[in-house]
């Protein structure tokens, strides 16, 4: 028959746990638990100091400071029933409880024992010395917790020992308490002063989310009666969002709903934010481009990016059921209906700055997503975004830009994005091809133009026959002075001339044309019999292909100019 043990036996404590185990433990209990432990130690120590025969002053001292702390701990655990943060605690609770469990080893060797015993077991002043810091530390810890979970208004950023070799866990912890429990201007502070330790501190990044710092951002981003507030969230939320483990943790806070809905419904310097927000999520992890899609997010930022695009606009051919399918996405987005008065009244430079996040977002969101280049081809993104490189300069021309670019990469791998988004006789298709053509032969930009031309290389195989402006203009970049410009033209040129492409023949004849024009004086054009071919074939052509009947003449006409000018030089010779 088993013995039942002794009360005594069962308050001898059990073998100290290491740090990490201690906090794992501590963590998977509610907060009351965490610290009913250690003021239970506090109990087994005063009982022990009164049976001290040794160090009997050091001893008294000692549960003297066990008492102030028990009273302290008492007091975090009334507190801690209601707090709405509580991780600083839980840290320091396990710092406690390991000074707590040595103070009554300590106390437990002063009791009466065999002379023996008293030998092999030394205690020494020194060691109560010692304890006694470590036991003023823990109060100092304690002291300092009550102090930034009181919510008296204010944020406290003294720094207790417990954060004496590391400054930016302690400045973390108040800032983040502040941000749950704080009034709305310390909340707003404490968001700044976040966002400022995180700007170009990965580290200070890291702390901040497993310190519990995403729940109380996106609570504040939802707080819809401040704009100065949600505008302190997303800039620092923002701040977080380049790495994906950070990304993911605001995804695992159910951050991708809220950021819609604010994105979909704000003043237009909040929406500013948020679209960055937006775009710095999806660059940096595939699941955000998932959630944001399924969240209609795509919707929204094509949304604002037509506002006012297509009002009093004569110059933009592209018919009626185009336009009117810009329309529709105002009609259909009620979401977005109170963001448009609030649009309409701000400023020239607001709007673009807003037009400049929401085409960065879509960039991200298209980027390597087959899904998304179809949810913007199917809201009409893609002319809104074709009409702004047209219109525009700058930041906003290039996002629109690699836009379309990332869309068109996409779409060169995967036929039914294709036969979808780039149909012969879609209105916006050919709004994307012009503009992409025009960046191409206008643009001084080298990065531009090399974007638009590989572009134009992905979009070979929607090509039809009587699509033959886009030849010549790459073959005008065979010379250019940039040999990234030229390499990509070459490689683009290449794509339609595949064997694989069904008009590959007809895009090799005009392609001979253009490098007749461009590169007339060649000696391996007329090596290779270039003219001649052109005149054999080109009346057939012509009749297949009206809009030949200009280019071929005109080709063979440089060839053989040439042809008489260098057999000219050869006599002379």
């Amino acid at each position: 028959m088993a013995v039942k043990p002794s009360s005594t036996a069962a308050t001898i404590p059990k073998k100290p746990q290491s740090l990490k185990s201690r906090a794992i433990e501590l963590h998977q209990k509610r907060i009351g638990e965490a610290l009913s432990f250690p003021i239970q130690l506090s109990d087994q120590i005063a009982a022990a100091a009164k049976e001290a025969e040794s160090f009997k002053f050091e001893c008294s001292e000692v549960a003297k400071q066990v008492e102030r702390l028990r009273q302290i701990l008492r007091s975090a655990s009334r507190l801690a029933a209601d707090a709405a943060y509580d991780r600083p605690l839980r840290r320091v609770a396990v710092e406690v409880t390991k000074t707590l469990e040595r103070s009554l080893a300590r106390m437990k060797k002063c009791r009466r024992r065999s002379a023996l015993r008293r030998v092999v077991t030394i205690v020494s002043a020194a060691d109560f010395r010692k304890l006694l810091t470590l036991l003023d530390a823990s109060a100092a810890d304690m002291k300092w917790i009550l102090s930034i979970l009181d919510g008296g208004g204010g944020i406290v950023l003294t720094l207790p020992p417990i954060a004496s070799n590391d400054p930016i866990i302690a400045w973390v912890w108040a800032l983040t308490a502040a941000l749950h429990i704080g009034q709305l201007q310390d909340k707003i502070e404490a968001a700044n002063e976040l966002a400022s330790l995180a700007k170009h501190n990965d580290r200070n990044k890291q702390i901040t989310v497993e310190e519990g710092g995403i729940p109380p951002l996106l609570k504040l981003l939802k707080d819809r009666t401040s704009s100065e507030a949600q505008i302190a969230a997303a800039s620092l939320l923002f701040n977080l969002a380049n790495d994906q483990n950070r990304v993911q943790a605001i995804i695992d806070e159910h951050g991708a709903p809220i950021i819609a809905q604010i994105l979909g419904n704000s003043a237009v310097n909040v929406q500013i934010k948020v679209a960055s927000l937006v775009a710095e999520m999806a660059q940096n992890s595939p699941l955000a481009q998932e959630e944001f899609a399924r969240e209609n997010v795509i919707r929204a930022l094509v949304t604002l990016l037509s506002f006012d695009l297509f009002v009093d606009d004569s110059k933009l051919k592209l018919g009626k059921n185009s336009i009117h399918s810009i329309v529709q996405i105002n009609k259909e987005s009620s979401v977005l209906s109170s963001s448009s008065s609030a649009y309409s009244s701000q400023s020239a430079e607001m709007k673009l700055e807003l037009q400049t996040s929401c085409a960065k977002a879509l960039w991200m969101l298209a980027r390597g997503s087959v899904a998304n280049s179809r949810r913007i081809a199917e809201t009409k993104g893609l002319l809104c975004l074709a009409k702004l490189v047209e219109v525009e300069r700058g930041e906003l021309q290039r996002n629109c830009l690699m836009s379309l670019t990332e869309i068109t990469t996409t779409a060169e791998s995967n036929a039914d994005l294709r036969r979808a988004a780039f149909k012969t006789n879609s209105p916006a298709a050919k709004a994307v091809v012009d503009q992409l053509i025009r960046v191409v032969q206008e643009s001084n930009d080298p990065s531009l133009q090399v974007a638009s031309v590989r572009a134009v290389g992905c979009l070979a195989r929607t090509f039809p026959a009587r699509e033959t402006r886009v030849i010549g203009p790459l073959v005008a970049l065979l010379g250019q002075g940039d040999e990234a410009v030229a390499a990509e033209a070459a490689a683009a040129l290449g794509k339609l001339l595949r064997s694989n492409n069904e008009e590959a023949r007809l895009h090799g004849v005009i392609l001979a044309c253009y490098l007749a024009i461009h590169a007339g004086k060649s000696e391996d054009l007329e090596r290779e019999g270039v003219a001649g071919a052109l005149e054999c074939i080109g009346r057939a052509l012509i009749v297949q292909h009206p809009e030949l009947k200009e280019l071929i003449p005109q080709a063979i006409y440089h060839l053989t100019v040439f042809l008489h000018s260098y057999s000219g030089m050869l006599t002379q010779r």
